[in-house]
């Protein structure tokens, strides 16, 4: 189902312009994303040498802001590619006036031009779109080629934690992220049936556990 665009988008945009950075990048060819830098200083932008965790596709920020309500120590960066979700998601984080998270308008295709490599802690996929068709795999968030991207901006000691309630998705996920090199821990096939805490709910995972969906979660990590 898609999102009706939202009345007076560009001026609530506005309204919620210190948490949103918007695409930069005058060519929206992926393969310059790598030439063309635009590169954040985070110490700059959250005026803090705090970790910095990453969301790709945090939706409507439920996940996100949650977290960095409950994190104060931890700087959230999150991406999404929809602008009229990502309205929704920074003006959540205005309401709860958080000072530790901003959002980057771009798809997950343009981080090579934003994120500083070896400078994200942990990044989170939540509920990523699964592509189900075979012929569209190279869309989904733990595709080949995006897993080279976070490669590269994971510090040592970083890791991956993703969920999904799709479990062909999760499949996939588990040989991508095996193929490329990344260990896998903590995998749960019902999370929500298992004795895991401190688990935020998504939009989504709400809809879809409501539904008698199981949610599937995993940690990857690079071995060191």
């Amino acid at each position: 189902m898609r999102m009706r665009h939202k009345k007076n988008l560009e001026s609530r945009l506005d309204a919620v312009s210190e948490y949103l950075i918007t695409l930069r990048n005058e060519s929206l060819n992926f393969n310059d994303v790598n030439i063309e830098q635009h590169l954040l200083d985070f110490a700059e932008l959250f005026g803090n040498d705090n970790p910095v965790y990453l969301e790709v596709g945090c939706g409507m920020g439920t996940f996100a802001t949650t977290y960095a309500e409950q994190n104060p120590k931890i700087n959230m960066l999150c991406v999404e590619k929809v602008r009229d979700v990502i309205c929704t998601a920074c003006e959540k984080a205005k309401a709860k006036n958080l000072t530790n998270i901003k959002f980057l308008d771009c798809s997950a295709e343009y981080l090579p031009s934003y994120i500083p490599s070896h400078s994200i802690d942990l990044i989170f996929l939540n509920f990523s779109c699964p592509y189900p068709k075979k012929s569209h795999a190279c869309h989904r968030l733990t595709s080949d080629r995006f897993l080279r991207i976070y490669k590269e901006i994971m510090t040592e000691n970083a890791s991956i934690h993703q969920k999904t309630d799709n479990m062909h998705f999760f499949e996939f996920s588990i040989e991508s992220f095996s193929k490329n090199g990344f260990l896998i821990s903590n995998v749960s096939l019902d999370l929500h049936n298992s004795d895991f805490e401190g688990n935020i709910v998504t939009e989504y995972e709400s809809r879809f556990s409501s539904q008698g969906f199981p949610i599937y979660r995993l940690e990857a990590y690079l071995p060191k």
